[in-house]
């Protein structure tokens, strides 16, 4: 009789494997922690992940790109495969850039990929933070998330400046050339900051090496981190939640992680990776050799940055030459105005989420967004925000909306200068205005029912329209929002009878309080006692009429 005892079927060498990896970071438990994590699921949520996929597209694109990219700006004698720039002195930095783009094999593919994903990315992050701030997204807890956001598109804007300007060709040297007069404009540190940056007089020998460093180790290296942790608050906090029947803050409504939004991620990575590829591969971007190398007594014509630079491009280019003198220095406000007033947008943009908590005075957690129409004064600042942008895009394009549509270069440049006042103030009206009338609509809907269209006639004679009563489920769409009571002001003497002493900047919260959510901020929403009384008048009048028509 044998001895030996029946073994299990020898396992896989994934199972292995897997068994391994529990033995030393416990990853069956960490996965049954987490792959199985709900998240709430709604198609704006997208919007991140389109910034997401197509950095991935740029860190990919740009390793490839690099190995073939030479950061340097020695002088050499262009003998390449395009003819018209044969014979040409240029910097070793666009020789390798041509090279790349006509003897290459995939390289123009690669480098109008690369700029197409550059420029995918920030208008995805820029219309996610729009999504986050209109609908509130940014309260407690999720702070820190928007500044890494914030921070993630603002690094882009500058990394992606410094990419278009590496090739050294004629249109990204203005461009360059257009920073240095900025950093110029500096009183005192100006010119040291110059000297620094460029090795010398502009524009030095060491501009494109550094600026390369700057380009594909530093900033990136920096935006990696924020994202990662950008990520890992996501997954902590989640997504908040639309306003629907059976989602607060103490629960979460959606899919799993695995399987269903990772396969779905995995699809929509392909996705967004093809239609970034469709656009490099049919619509042309950035053709530096159409342009030439880059000379300082040179300048193109239509040079204009990538769209979303025009921002600052417009305050530079609407701004009126102002020059003053200060202590024998000369200050040129006409550059300096627009750098400082540069950074105090992007600082607005950061520091918002802490000044609605102060203006509110809120310390609760919130995981349910907010329909925009329910905070109109912050649905104003936003609106007026793009307003603004818009108009500084047009006058950043003035020479260009100039020639193609045959108007005068003054005259958009005094509307942008006017503009650059009023459009945000129109707009913040009218969409405070507009957000107010949705909220009326909102309460006429709870207490009165949905228009249905259906118009029904008396027996006496009156012709009506029949209104349908909302479901318990929609009422409750339009009902679960919070509105908070203005803060007011302590009392002006103390419980002794002593004058209190108030602070200027408790008049202020005060003042914005009252703006935010006083009668001019939020139409109060219906109660309950009022959608009982309203309810049974509806009835008993539909009652009278109809007794009325039977006699």
């Amino acid at each position: 009789m044998s001895n030996t005892q029946q073994t299990p079927a020898q396992a896989s060498k994934g199972e292995r494997l897997a068994d391994w990896f529990d033995g030393r970071v416990g990853l069956y438990s960490l996965a049954k922690a987490n792959l199985r994590k709900i998240f709430p699921d709604h198609w704006s949520f997208m919007l991140g992940e389109v910034a997401l996929y197509s950095f991935i597209v740029i860190i990919v694109t740009g390793v490839y790109l690099t190995l073939f990219f030479k950061p340097s700006m020695n002088e050499v004698v262009y003998h390449g495969r395009y003819v018209p720039l044969n014979g040409i002195r240029m910097s070793s930095a666009y020789e390798s850039t041509l090279d790349i783009s006509f003897d290459v094999r995939g390289g123009l593919l690669l480098r109008q990929l690369h700029h197409w994903a550059a420029l995918v990315f920030i208008m995805a992050m820029l219309v996610h933070m729009m999504r986050v701030f209109f609908t509130g997204a940014f309260r407690k807890p999720r702070e820190l998330n928007w500044l890494f956001g914030a921070s993630l598109l603002i690094l882009g804007m500058f990394d992606g400046f410094m990419g278009y300007s590496l090739p050294d060709d004629l249109l990204s040297g203005t461009g360059v050339r257009f920073m240095e007069g900025a950093i110029l404009s500096l009183p005192i540190v100006g010119t040291y900051l110059v000297f620094f940056i460029f090795g010398g007089e502009y524009p030095g020998h060491i501009w494109i090496p550094r600026m390369f460093t700057v380009h594909v180790l530093l900033i990136p290296g920096i935006m990696a981190a924020a994202l990662a942790a950008h990520l890992i608050l996501v997954f902590y906090h989640k997504h908040t939640q639309g306003i629907h029947a059976g989602r607060k803050n103490d629960n979460v409504v959606g899919m799993p992680l695995m399987p269903v939004y990772m396969a779905k991620a995995g699809g929509f990575f392909f996705l967004v990776s093809g239609i970034i590829a469709v656009f490099a591969g049919f619509a042309q971007i950035n053709p530096i050799w159409a342009y030439g190398p880059y000379r300082p007594d040179m300048v193109t014509t239509d040079a204009q940055p990538d769209w979303y630079m025009g921002f600052s491009e417009g305050l530079i280019r609407v701004m009126p030459g102002w020059e003053i003198n200060f202590l024998g220095h000369t200050l040129v406000l006409g550059v300096l105005i627009p750098l400082i007033v540069f950074p105090m947008v992007f600082l607005a943009i950061w520091s918002y989420p802490f000044f609605e908590a102060w203006v509110t005075g809120d310390q609760r957690e919130h995981h349910i967004a907010e329909r925009p129409r329910n905070n109109p004064v912050r649905t104003g600042f936003g609106a007026a925000w793009i307003s603004l942008y818009v108009v500084l895009l047009l006058g950043g394009g003035n020479d260009v909306f100039a020639v193609h549509f045959h108007m005068s270069i003054n005259a958009i440049t005094w509307f942008v200068r006017v503009g650059f006042f009023v459009v945000p103030a129109l707009t913040f009206a009218i969409t405070r205005r507009w957000c107010l009338g949705l909220q009326r609509r909102d309460r006429e809907k709870v207490l009165h029912g949905r228009e249905s269209g259906v118009i029904t006639r008396y027996p006496h004679g009156e012709y009506v329209e029949i209104h349908e009563p909302l479901s318990q489920e929609g009422l409750y769409t339009l009902t679960a929002h919070g509105q908070y009571t203005p803060w007011q002001l302590p009392p002006a003497v103390d419980e002794n009878g002593n004058p209190r002493k108030i602070s200027w900047a408790q008049r202020l919260r005060a003042r914005l309080s009252e703006a935010y959510f006083g009668e001019m901020g939020q139409i109060p929403k219906p109660t309950a006692e009022e959608y009982r009384e309203i309810a049974a008048a509806h009835e008993h009048h539909a009652v009278a009429k109809v007794g009325e028509g039977s006699h």
